[in-house]
């Protein structure tokens, strides 16, 4: 049995097709972890969302950012942006049991020596501390439909975390983190809005993983919503997020020997 690690879909379907023969997937005997963001952007996100939920028992995803966007906008909780690719899921006959699959989807989820998140962690969190902070999350997500979650969104994340924060703001901040921390300072300042490279952040921030005497290190965290970090392999750490949705590839790891397999997002000519 392999086990392998797929960057952001972002409802590039076609692209993952090939990805899945190129790996020669066997659901029989082949596990996937997804990074989550499945949907949004590409033109395919409904059948990807079908795919994964036929192939559940196969898999494990957690949920990124545009899947939290997606279960918001079909609350009437957040309004549809113009570059969505959203309609087809909201329209589908099959949405209610999609959505509700996807809504019960974790933001991290720990196996072994090794971990799957859809953005990263926070420096100062110890893997104890994910989980938990994890199951806040998903406990809020669970309970009346998701409602007061997802309006927590809309009330914005702090700029720094703290174990005070409380109500809509702690829930807020704790989904940024787990959806889209990419840099950060040593104080643990959040910089959400920044996507390019490294080694461009602004001064004083770094990779959230690059940050000193980070809380957890003891395992490998596996993590994509980074595509200009692209495919990044360290002790402990392995990104997989090759921009498929903008061109790039998409990436799978097999976790048992590191083995690459990447799939352009056209196919060849």
């Amino acid at each position: 049995m392999s086990t392998y690690a797929i960057g952001d879909l972002q409802g590039c379907f076609e692209p993952f097709e090939r990805l899945l023969c190129r790996i020669n997937f066997r659901p029989k005997h082949d596990r996937i972890w997804l990074v989550g963001d499945l949907v949004n952007r590409g033109p395919a996100s409904l059948e990807v969302l079908r795919w994964v939920r036929k192939h559940e028992n196969n898999l494990v995803t957690v949920l990124g950012n545009h899947d939290l966007h997606l279960l918001a906008t079909a609350a009437g909780l957040r309004k549809p942006s113009p570059k969505d690719t959203l309609l087809p899921v909201l329209q589908a006959d099959d949405r209610d049991d999609l959505l509700d699959w996807l809504q019960r989807r974790p933001l991290f989820y720990r196996e072994g020596s090794t971990c799957l998140v859809h953005a990263g962690l926070h420096p100062q969190w110890s893997l104890e501390d994910a989980a938990s902070h994890a199951r806040e999350v998903e406990q809020g997500l669970r309970e009346d439909g998701g409602r007061l979650l997802l309006e927590a969104l809309r009330a914005g994340a702090a700029d720094e975390w703290s174990e005070n924060l409380t109500g809509a703001t702690r829930l807020a901040t704790l989904v940024a983190i787990f959806t889209r921390i990419r840099t950060c300072t040593a104080t643990g300042q959040l910089l959400e809005t920044y996507k390019g490279p490294p080694q461009s952040a602004p001064k004083g921030f770094r990779p959230w993983f690059e940050i000193p005497h980070r809380r957890a290190p003891e395992t490998t965290v596996v993590f994509g919503h980074w595509a200009a970090l692209g495919l990044y392999k360290a002790p402990g750490l392995l990104a997989v997020d090759t921009g498929c949705v903008w061109g790039g590839a998409l990436t799978a790891v097999r976790l048992e020997d590191g083995r690459v397999f990447q799939e352009p997002a056209a196919p060849p000519d």
